[in-house]
């Protein structure tokens, strides 16, 4: 089989706080004909993600680092345009994790297909995929959700947040989003349908207007933002109260350590469980799941906003904007057209 010429975004220099455009580099690479066992994947649809910020420093965590000169990776839509196993076949739709590039060869385990029937195949890099598992797991199992709780969310208009959002409404609780702007924040009630927005920009003391909208206090906080959201959720929590922590993204591009929040010690009295999660450590609830996405997506009742950025050379630049509130939902960059075969 012949060679494909592929376009791929490599990590050029590690950044060091803000991300800036001179850490990429776009090249070409030659992608070989996959070998038995293989598939060769067509992108049509990337994803950028904030956790990737993570692996482009030279430390320890969960994800092994990206290396310096060799291409990024993140989950990633394609097409099976050649295939030499027997567990995936030209034109299946995959989910996997080579993004970065215009085209993919690996193993076919590697590679998970996708059904185009349920949702838009790019939803299964949204609402459909990681950030939706993380919405869920974070929820339900972290969280512990019984019907009817109250809810605060923060980043609640991003990509899993607004999933936090609705899958609470259709658990019957009443939900609270803090987002960056009101045209978000109207979204989120108009749109999702919350029943309040903050907009932490303009609320001015970010604790007492939580306090405000939760007068009975917050069963469950889902952590995506840190810094003072997380010490206005500590100060409302109810007792026995349930904080999920998914991320701190107001900390990911910090040079110098960031203070912790000064009321934790109201952990101890209030009897609250904070606790951390990585989405792969609970793809065993992936069944349930998509039992339950399923239905609210046909039924409308799981909307989703996306910002899509044109072209594989254009990566960067989606990327750098999830840092900047330069989007709105789930941060997409469309690589090559719908259908590759």
């Amino acid at each position: 089989m012949s060679n494909h010429s592929s376009k791929e975004i490599r990590l050029k220099a590690r950044p060091v706080g803000m991300p800036k455009d001179s850490d990429f580099e776009l090249a070409t690479a030659d992608v070989p004909g996959p070998k038995d066992g293989e598939v060769l994947v067509r992108n049509i649809w990337m994803s950028v993600d904030p956790y990737m910020r993570g692996r482009m420093m030279d430390r320890e965590s969960y994800v092994p680092p990206f290396q310096i000169g060799s291409p990024l990776e993140g989950g990633a839509i394609g097409q099976v345009v050649e295939s030499r196993s027997d567990k995936l076949k030209v034109g299946d739709f995959v989910n996997h994790m080579l993004g970065w590039r215009e085209f993919a060869v690996g193993d076919a385990a590697g590679f998970t297909k996708v059904d185009p029937s349920v949702g838009p195949i790019e939803a299964y890099l949204g609402v459909l995929g990681m950030p939706g598992m993380t919405a869920y797991a974070g929820l339900m199992r972290i969280g512990e959700l019984k019907d009817g709780e109250t809810v605060f969310v923060s980043a609640a208009s991003g990509a899993v947040g607004s999933v936090v959002c609705q899958l609470a409404k259709a658990h019957g609780c009443y939900v609270v989003g803090s987002a960056g702007s009101d045209e978000k924040c109207k979204w989120l009630t108009d749109v999702a349908g919350i029943d309040k927005a903050i907009n932490y920009k303009t609320c001015g003391d970010l604790t007492k207007a939580v306090g405000d909208a939760f007068p009975k206090g917050i069963d469950v906080y889902f952590e995506n933002v840190g810094g003072k959201h997380l010490e206005a959720a500590i100060e409302n929590m109810r007792p026995f109260g349930r904080l999920a922590l998914c991320g701190m993204i107001e900390q990911y591009n910090a040079t110098e350590p960031t203070p912790g929040p000064s009321n934790i010690i109201m952990a101890v009295g209030k009897s609250l469980k904070l606790q951390g999660f990585i989405v792969s450590n609970h793809f065993d609830l992936l069944p349930k799941f998509m039992e339950e996405m399923g239905p609210l997506i046909k039924s409308g009742k799981m909307q989703w906003q996306e910002t899509v950025e044109q072209g594989i050379e254009n990566a960067p630049k989606a990327f750098l904007k999830l840092f900047t509130g330069g989007n709105t939902g789930k941060m997409l960059v469309k690589i090559g057209p719908d259908s590759a075969v």
